[in-house]
């Protein structure tokens, strides 16, 4: 229980700002837990997320403006933290070089013209969707979810997914894990289920993704770094988020428009 509740505590220093000044050992059984508590920190990030929605809904926000503080809760609540993972790797790629080459820009600590543009896209895109679901007035449990699903998927991703070296925090987090610890991670995400059983499709839905995004990277990298766990973190939450819209604008009745 002891290590359960450090591998919380190092999962929220790690994945959010919350200010927490306690000193966690640093083991396999800590490291462990802590990439279980993946989704349980994701289902807090979503609940405040949720909540500010309702308390934002009380006083009759505009969509707009519900949405842009929405997302600034969102990435000010994470730290930006995958954020860099996704402008890495969009300067990586864009780079056209050889493997090499894109190991190289990977670890350079300058920010390019492509990943400054990935980052831009990325949030424009993320506030637009938060802006069409909240005028949907889509229930919030979707907001919950989201950043729960996201990293289930950087979980199952880091565990089914080999290191391209033998360095660095994701492989130093690899060697305590097992695909085990990836039904641990789900545990929480029962509860959203009984609340919402539309939540296993959404499941599915991120399942698809973590398949896409590992062939994607082994073909293009041989392997994963920590950079491309939190991008896919990132990109696994903006492809729910075009999914939910998708279905609420396609399948059910849509509301009046922006």
């Amino acid at each position: 229980m002891k290590n359960a509740l450090f591998g919380l505590i190092l999962a929220l220093q790690f994945l959010t700002r919350i200010p927490l000044p306690i000193a966690c050992p640093w083991t396999p059984a800590t490291r462990r837990w802590a990439i279980r508590a993946y989704p349980l920190v994701g289902l807090l990030i979503g609940s405040v997320l949720a909540l500010s929605a309702l308390l934002l809904s009380f006083i009759a926000s505009p969509a707009p403006i519900t949405a842009l503080l929405l997302l600034s809760l969102w990435v000010a609540l994470s730290g930006g933290l995958h954020l860099d993972g996704v402008m890495d790797l969009a300067d990586a790629l864009g780079s056209n070089q050889p493997l090499e080459r894109r190991w190289e820009i990977m670890k350079d600590a300058q920010i390019g013209s492509f990943g400054i543009l990935a980052l831009l896209f990325l949030l424009a895109w993320k506030g637009v969707l938060l802006w069409a679901l909240v005028a949907y007035q889509a229930p919030l449990w979707w907001l919950v979810a989201v950043p729960a699903l996201g990293r289930l998927a950087g979980v199952a991703l880091l565990i089914f997914t080999p290191c391209a070296h033998s360095k660095g925090l994701a492989w130093s987090w690899q060697q305590s894990l097992s695909p085990r610890d990836v039904g641990y991670a789900l545990l929480p995400l029962v509860l959203v289920v009984a609340v919402s059983p539309a939540l296993l499709v959404w499941g599915l839905v991120i399942i698809v993704w973590v398949a896409i995004a590992r062939r994607a990277l082994l073909r293009l990298f041989n392997g994963i770094n920590g950079d491309m766990v939190g991008a896919t973190i990132e990109g696994g939450e903006l492809w729910l988020l075009v999914l939910m819209w998708s279905w609420w604008q396609f399948a059910t009745v849509s509301p009046p428009g922006i």
